[in-house]
């Protein structure tokens, strides 16, 4: 059980923190950067690494642009 004194302070969070939480949920919830995999053969397994890398901060700076206007 928290004291009656006990008090949290939580930081001021910049628009860059809260425009990666936003990239962050949206990536998790929707798969977002991954590629999709079809059913069947395809040859190719989905996005590389890179590809992958590019689309998250593709996001991170849509999420950026979105907090600033």
């Amino acid at each position: 059980m928290a004291d009656e004194n006990t008090t949290i302070q939580l930081a001021p969070r910049g628009s860059d923190e809260i425009a990666l939480e936003l990239m962050k949920f949206v990536a998790v919830t929707t798969g977002y950067g991954k590629g999709a995999t079809a059913a069947g053969f395809t040859g190719r397994t989905g996005k590389t690494g890179e590809e992958h890398a590019d689309a998250l901060l593709e996001l991170f700076a849509r999420c950026r642009a979105l907090l600033r206007k």
